[in-house]
């Protein structure tokens, strides 16, 4: 990667996650998904891809993302983003009508969960009931040594197969008692989701009311641990979310310092981290990036909204000079939309950044790269 540049810093914190996977699932039968996608470069380097990593995001080379087309064990092709949950469910059920026995995994980070189709999907997920695996990889949060070990330690303990009998044993005792029908089942319930939130950690509260079995968090640098936990979230029956922490760029000292530089990065020496410098002059992103600060010095009415793209579109300095007019919607481009086209219509906005370059009947759209659009009212 030092030599073609790619998203080094978000693959260096799945590691440890990716080979404790492959070790527990099989990887001839059941189905892993990533998303966001450009996190799958362990993934690759497991699956037959070692020889060609060097081709990394080159011409005819390997994709920067997962490609049904290159191989067997890209089942899914995510980009950007929140996509895996629902297409993971759809592989769920379309084993459930089948009857095979396949696993199905959909590994999300916590910046694709901000996206409104992985709540749909986990909505969905928690109705439904089926077998299917949700981890949530979080390389947000810090670890916390007393409750991150008080998490693992409530985590392993729902896990094991005694708790798990015991569990079912009493909502059947509870069923069964001499008090009639369908109020004592809801009772029963009841008592079970109180269990639940009592062994869950807080943060997983959310994610048990929605259907899913939480477990976490937990170190997600942890292989042992890891595969030991996945060992048996790989034998638990319904929904199950697992969260892991994980640190961007962990094990290079570079891209943990500053992993926002790190994620998407150009070539760079390993010894000290440096990118090498191009003598292409001034990118699209640059021009763009300049074009709209000038034009937010002239125009008060001016805000730039993006969707968690603020450093790949060249809008951190837009957002430090007007922190005001600056909007981050997360990765959720469809609620940056209608947001944006309704400022635009009461004439408080101008401005707009994301990965495509869409065009409305109500605006006119000047291409300023492959990446970034900006957009005027008429």
């Amino acid at each position: 990667m030092a030599k073609t540049g790619g998203h080094l810093a978000s693959n260096l914190g799945v590691v440890e996650l990716t080979t404790a996977l492959y070790t527990i699932y099989d990887l001839a039968k059941d189905i892993v998904i990533w998303d966001v996608g450009h996190q799958c470069y362990a993934h690759k380097l497991l699956t037959g891809r070692h020889e060609r990593f060097g081709t990394l995001r080159q011409f005819e080379g390997i994709s920067g993302f997962p490609r049904r087309d290159e191989s067997p064990y890209d089942h899914f092709g995510t980009g950007h983003a929140s996509t895996a949950i629902s297409a993971a469910l759809g592989f769920a059920k379309a084993r459930d009508l089948r009857s095979s026995t396949e696993r199905v995994v959909a590994v999300i980070g916590d910046g694709s969960l901000s996206g409104g189709m992985a709540l749909e999907a986990l909505n969905n997920a928690g109705q439904l009931k089926t077998d299917l695996t949700v981890i949530l990889n979080d390389n947000e949060m810090s670890i916390s040594r007393n409750v991150g070990a008080m998490a693992t330690h409530l985590s392993k303990l729902r896990m094991l197969p005694l708790y798990r009998r015991v569990e079912n044993k009493a909502k059947t005792v509870i069923e069964n008692l001499p008090m009639g029908g369908k109020t004592l089942s809801r009772t029963a319930e009841g008592i079970l989701h109180g269990v639940t939130h009592l062994m869950a950690a807080q943060t997983g509260i959310i994610f048990e009311e929605m259907g899913f079995t939480y477990l976490g968090p937990m170190d997600g640098h942890d292989i042992d641990l890891l595969i030991e936990v996945l060992s048996n979230v790989r034998s638990i029956e319904g929904p199950v979310l697992l969260h892991v922490l994980t640190t961007k760029g962990k094990g290079y000292e570079h891209a943990e310092n500053n992993a926002r530089f790190f994620h998407g990065v150009a070539p760079f020496q390993v010894k000290n981290g440096q990118v090498e410098k191009s003598d292409g002059g001034i990118t699209f992103t640059e021009a763009f990036a300049d074009a709209l600060i000038e034009l937010g010095e002239q125009d008060d009415r001016l805000v730039a909204i993006t969707a968690a793209m603020r450093d790949g579109t060249g809008l951190q300095e837009f957002a430090e000079r007007f922190p005001g007019r600056f909007y981050d919607v997360g990765i959720a481009e469809q609620n940056s939309m209608p947001s944006h086209s309704q400022r635009a219509l009461q004439r408080r906005a101008r401005g707009r950044s994301s990965p495509s370059t869409p065009r409305s009947s109500s605006g006119r759209t000047i291409r300023l790269s492959t990446t970034c659009a900006f957009r005027t009212c008429r």
